[in-house]
C-alpha cells in the first residue's frame, strides 16, 4: 500500500516525504520532563469535533498515520468512557512496526489503556478488557458503586482519583507513579475541558479536516474552563493534501 505523503511546512526549511521515523522524531522533539500530557483531536475547519457523531468520520489517512505514531510514542492512552463507547474502542494494541519501535526504545510492546469513568458504565466482559495485551486501568471517583469497582477489579486496576469527578492532577500523579509518564489522551471533549482547566496540559496535536460540517456537532473541548486561558506555541505544521496537522505546546 502506498504511504500517505506528509510534508513539514513549518518551521522552515520545509521537508517532504516524511517517514514514520521522521514523524516520531518531530512529535518527540521539545517534549519536556515527565510527566508529559499530550492530547490528540481532529476537527473540521468550522470547529466540529465529529461527523455523524464520530470523530473517525473526520479522519483521513494522514490523520490515521499520526494517530498511530502518537500511540507508538506514549506509555499510556487515556480516554473518557463516553468516547470509548461511542467510538467503539477495542483492546489497546499498536501495529507491528510500532511494537518493534517500542522494543528498540525500551518500551512495553503496547501502551496501557486507561479509561476515565465517574459512573463505571463499563462491561467487564468487553474485549477492551478480555483481549487486552496489558492490564488496563480504570480511573474513577469515590461516588462510583463499590460492587461495580469490585467487578471491574477482576479485569483492570481500578483507581479512585477524586470524590465527585476524576481530578486531573491526581490522574497524572497516579499514572506517573506507575511509570506511565508519557500520557496521551484521545478525548473526549468533556475530559479535554477538564485537562485544560486543570493546568496540567502540555501539548495539543490537532488535525484540521478540510470540510465544513455546520449542524450541532460538539467542539473538541467542553464543560470546565480555565480561570486564565492557556497560551500555546506552534511547534510544527504538517500538510497532506488539504489536511493540516498541527502541533502546539504550552508556552
Amino acid at each position: 500500500m502506498t504511504e500517505t505523503a506528509i510534508a513539514r511546512v513549518y518551521p522552515l526549511p520545509a521537508e517532504e516525504g516524511l517517514g514514520d521515523e521522521d514523524l516520531a522524531a518531530l512529535y518527540s522533539d521539545g517534549a519536556g520532563d515527565l510527566p508529559w500530557l499530550r492530547v490528540n483531536f481532529v476537527s473540521s475547519v468550522d470547529g466540529a469535533a465529529t461527523h455523524g457523531g464520530l470523530s473517525g468520520g473526520l479522519s483521513d489517512d494522514a490523520d490515521k498515520r499520526v494517530f498511530a505514531i502518537l500511540r507508538r510514542l506514549c506509555d499510556v492512552v487515556v480516554v473518557g468512557a463516553g468516547t470509548v463507547r461511542a467510538e467503539g474502542y477495542a483492546a489497546m494494541r499498536v501495529d507491528e512496526a510500532s511494537e518493534r519501535w517500542r522494543a528498540e526504545h525500551g518500551r512495553t510492546a503496547h501502551p496501557v489503556f486507561a479509561i476515565v469513568s465517574a459512573s463505571l458504565d463499563l462491561d467487564p466482559a468487553s474485549p477492551i478488557f478480555r483481549d487486552a495485551p496489558v492490564r488496563p486501568i480504570v480511573l474513577t471517583t469515590e461516588r462510583s458503586r463499590e460492587d461495580t469497582r469490585e467487578a471491574l477489579s477482576e479485569v483492570a486496576d481500578v483507581v479512585v482519583c477524586g470524590r465527585d469527578r476524576v481530578e486531573v492532577d491526581v490522574l497524572v500523579q497516579v499514572l506517573n507513579e506507575r511509570g506511565l509518564g508519557r500520557i496521551h489522551c484521545e478525548g473526549g471533549p468533556h475530559l479535554f475541558g477538564d485537562l485544560i482547566a486543570s493546568g496540567e496540559l502540555d501539548e495539543l496535536c490537532l488535525t484540521i479536516s478540510p470540510r465544513l460540517e455546520a449542524g450541532v456537532a460538539t467542539r473538541i473541548s467542553s464543560g470546565a474552563s480555565p480561570i486564565v486561558p492557556v497560551g500555546l506555541r506552534l511547534s510544527h505544521t504538517l500538510v497532506s493534501g488539504d489536511t493540516l496537522l498541527l502541533r502546539y505546546v504550552r508556552r
